[in-house]
């Protein structure tokens, strides 16, 4: 059995990684992030990369930590549309100071920007259960 790290990406990868992409990128633009910031929630640390997959998000190679990245970021996205239904209340609750215990006063977006996969996924984790889907 491969692992996700080793598990060959689907035939057409362009389009996988082109409507990835730009949903991704849509939803910076609801989140409001810099470029720094969606480039860490991304995993890049190449600028000409990340202009290059916004501009043709098609050309993009995404591996299995992209991937995982993507599918943890559209999953917070979801769950806060569903939490907070008006698109700026969802939008914006990633900028807000957070008195949970997982994010000791700091802001969700602030954890997401520690770089780190695992910390997306506390992120999702946390939603997912204020959703009861955990």
């Amino acid at each position: 059995m491969l692992s996700t790290a080793q598990a060959p990406l689907p035939a057409d990868s362009a389009l996988v990684a082109g409507a990835a992409l730009r949903t991704f990128f849509n939803i910076a633009d609801a989140w409001r992030l810099n470029v720094e910031q969606a480039m860490v929630l991304l995993g890049l640390d190449s600028r000409s990369t990340y202009f290059k997959w916004k501009k043709n998000p098609e050309s993009a190679s995404l591996n299995a930590d992209k991937l995982e990245r993507l599918s943890y970021i559209f999953g917070i996205y979801k769950a806060l549309q569903i939490l907070l239904p008006k698109p700026e209340a969802a939008d914006s609750w990633l900028h807000q100071a957070n008195q949970a215990a997982l994010f000791s006063g700091q802001s969700a977006l602030q954890r997401m920007l520690s770089g780190r996969v695992a910390d997306l996924y506390v992120v999702r984790q946390y939603l997912d259960a204020q959703c009861g889907w955990a």
